[in-house]
C-alpha cells in the first residue's frame, strides 16, 4: 500500500529560536530553549499559558506555529470545531514535571501536593490544550519513543491518512531534553494532508512500510531536515 501527503506547514522550537518552515528549516543543537511568552503566540491575555509546564508549553508552541504556517490557527470561537488530528512523539515526555510534582507530594504526606503541577503530569495534556484552543476534534495521541529514529509520529500520520480516518494531521516531535531523536531539546511539527499520486504537492510518502521525502528514503527525522535544508525552499502548499 502507498499513501502520499502534502506539507501544509510546519513549526519548530530549538535552542536558536522558534519559527515556521516557511521562514527557515531549523538546525537542532544542544542548548537552552528560548523563553516563550504568551504574546509570542496569542494576542489576548491568557492565564492558562502562564501556568503550563515547560514540556506542555513547548508542544503547544510547536503545534501553534505549524497551524499558523498552514493558515489553520484560527481560534475555535472564530471557526468552530474542525476535524484535525494530532500525534506527537517524545522520549522524555513530562518526566521532569512528574519529578517536580512528586517533590511536592513527599513532604507532609501529600498535604502540600501542587495541583498546578499535577495538571501537567501526563504527556498528552498539551494535546488537549491545543484541541480546546483551536477546536480540533480528530484523534490525539502521544507516542513514547526510546532510542527511535523520530519517524513514528509521521508514520502514524500517513497511516491515518491512508485509511481515510483523518484528512489533516499535525505530527511531530517534542522533548525538553536531548534524549529524543532530535538529540537536542526542541519541537518540530508538520501539518500533513492527503495527496494523490502524481500530485506535485506530494512530498512525504509511505510505501511498503518505508517513509520517503521527494523520493528519497528516510532513515531518521534528521534525514528529513537535511533534505528540507538542501532544497532551495520548503514546498508549503495550501488547501484548495
Amino acid at each position: 500500500m502507498k499513501t502520499m501527503a502534502a506539507l501544509l506547514g510546519g513549526g519548530w522550537v530549538c535552542s536558536s529560536g522558534f519559527g515556521t518552515l516557511s521562514q527557515a528549516v531549523p538546525a537542532f543543537t544542544v542548548g537552552a530553549l528560548p523563553q516563550i511568552q504568551r504574546q509570542d503566540l496569542f494576542a489576548a491575555p491568557d492565564r492558562r499559558f502562564g501556568r503550563m509546564d515547560p514540556f506542555s508549553r513547548l508542544g503547544l508552541t510547536g503545534i501553534t506555529l505549524a497551524l499558523k504556517d498552514a493558515a489553520l490557527d484560527q481560534d475555535v470561537k472564530e471557526v468552530g470545531k474542525r476535524r484535525i488530528a494530532l500525534v506527537a512523539e517524545t522520549c522524555g515526555g513530562c518526566l521532569e514535571t512528574d519529578r517536580d510534582y512528586f517533590a511536592t507530594v513527599v513532604p507532609e504526606q501529600g498535604a502540600l501536593a501542587s495541583p498546578q503541577l499535577f495538571a501537567y503530569t501526563l504527556s498528552n495534556t498539551f494535546l488537549g490544550e491545543v484541541a480546546l484552543r483551536f477546536g480540533l476534534t480528530g484523534r490525539a495521541e502521544v507516542l513514547n519513543s526510546t532510542g527511535g529514529n523520530g519517524l513514528c509520529a509521521l508514520r502514524h500520520a500517513l497511516e491515518w491518512l491512508l485509511t481515510g480516518e483523518e484528512t489533516i494531521v499535525v505530527a511531530g516531535l517534542c522533548d525538553v531534553t536531548d534524549w529524543g531523536a532530535l538529540a537536542a531539546p526542541g519541537a518540530l511539527f508538520l501539518v500533513l494532508t492527503n495527496a494523490e499520486a502524481g500530485d506535485e504537492r506530494a512530498g512525504l510518502c509511505l510505501e511498503n512500510d518505508a517513509l520517503k521525502w521527494g523520493g528519497h528514503p528516510l532513515a531518521s527525522v534528521n534525514d528529513l531536515l537535511r533534505l528540507l535544508r538542501e532544497g532551495e525552499s520548503v514546498d508549503i502548499t495550501t488547501l484548495s
